[in-house]
């Protein structure tokens, strides 16, 4: 069985953007941020591999939400 390239391209990313989230080399919020953003961008590709179009406009709702609250923990966090 082959499996798409969206497939082993999101595996890839998402694995990375986990371990890279969980263990980052500088602890700011904005590198756990951006690695947060690749871990998302690699379950998009892993949808986009299976063509879950409902999937894929949930989760980018989801993201905007998620996003927009990590950006508020950062500012509270630096502004105390």
């Amino acid at each position: 069985m082959i499996l798409p390239y969206e497939f082993l391209i999101g595996c890839i990313l998402l694995l990375a953007g986990v371990i890279f989230t969980a263990f980052p080399r500088e602890k700011t919020y904005l590198t756990r941020l951006i690695n947060l953003e690749v871990a998302e961008f690699g379950l998009v590709f892993i949808m986009l591999g299976f063509n879950e179009t409902l999937a894929l406009v949930t989760f980018v709702a989801v993201n905007i939400v998620t996003t927009l609250i990590f950006v508020r923990v950062i500012e509270k966090k630096e502004a105390a």
